[in-house]
């Protein structure tokens, strides 16, 4: 994938950010797929460009919730960047942002329970050390959204789950609790426009910063990288449901003799192109919209 003619400022396991002067950042989402942590030899043909799709869907449905930092993902902006609409490698998947000062947290919201919660309600009855009614089951529904926070981990290790209380010795009360209320009003909000569509909405990440002392949405939003998107009509309790994110992967490469450290396994080609069709079958589920409309897809 070619680089924009702009001074690079990170290069992540997904995305690559970019100066794009006047307190703005270009983030490029590549096809880059990371499991464990650990980014996969085998990138996913236009899985940067549902991601992006996707979030600048929930930043246009957020517009009336909160500030997002999103400003173009095609146009003039973009253009005065010296970066054309139908340049074949980076068209669909760039985003023109404002620069924000991100919160040290990561910003998650349950509506079921599974994954890293699940392991931990098994292990204590409890998630992020708050206690949980007893009797739950895999993919139960919990009784409310609840705000869950984890650390941000350096390259190389694990965020952290950890207590609502750790999460305010490290940015303050009165800050974790806007966060807290401002993303379970977001996971709402996209938690019944997915049901709307058959898609239940197990969990998912908001990425929150500070511009000017607002707080305001970053990053990417909802997408099968940050969330959990099941099939309501296949949601059982006590059984893991089929997934439109990532998770059949970890599955995968879980069911193997690998230690989760480089070099990672190959996938295969059905893999793959399994993987990337569930993407885009997320997209157009939740959003209703056609992902061969959007930019730089070819087919």
């Amino acid at each position: 994938m070619a680089d924009p003619a702009l001074p690079k400022l990170y290069s992540g396991k997904v995305r690559d950010i970019y100066d794009a002067g006047d307190d703005r950042l270009l983030m490029v989402t590549s096809d880059r797929f990371s499991a464990f942590d650990v980014v996969l030899n085998e990138p996913i043909p236009d899985k940067g460009r549902v991601l992006t799709a996707m979030s600048a869907f929930w930043f246009e449905t957020f517009a009336d919730l909160i500030f997002g930092h999103l400003i173009a993902t095609s146009g003039p902006e973009i253009a005065a960047l010296g970066i054309a609409d139908d340049d074949p490698e980076l068209a669909g998947r760039i985003m023109l942002t404002r620069k924000a000062e991100m919160l040290p947290i990561e910003c998650i919201v349950r509506g079921y329970i599974t994954g890293s919660a699940w392991k931990a309600y098994q292990a204590s009855g409890t998630m992020n050390d708050a206690p949980l009614p007893a009797g739950l089951l895999e993919s139960s529904k919990l009784p409310e959204p609840v705000f869950t926070p984890s650390t941000k981990a350096e390259v190389g290790d694990h965020d952290e789950n950890i207590s609502y209380e750790r999460a305010a010795d490290l940015i303050g009360t009165e800050l974790v609790e806007r966060a807290r209320e401002v993303s379970l009003r977001l996971y709402q909000e996209a938690a019944d426009r997915a049901a709307e569509r058959g898609i239940i909405v197990a969990d998912t990440k908001f990425e929150l910063g500070l511009l000017d002392g607002e707080l305001i949405l970053c990053d990417e939003v909802l997408t099968p990288d940050s969330s959990r998107f099941w099939p309501a009509d296949q949601w059982v309790p006590g059984s893991t449901p089929p997934s439109f994110d990532k998770q059949p992967v970890r599955d995968y490469l879980d069911g193997l003799d690998w230690d989760k450290t480089p070099p990672p396994p190959p996938l295969g080609d059905d893999i793959v192109t399994a993987t990337r069709a569930r993407y885009v079958d997320a997209y157009e589920k939740i959003t209703g919209r056609s992902f061969s409309d959007w930019p730089g897809v070819t087919a």
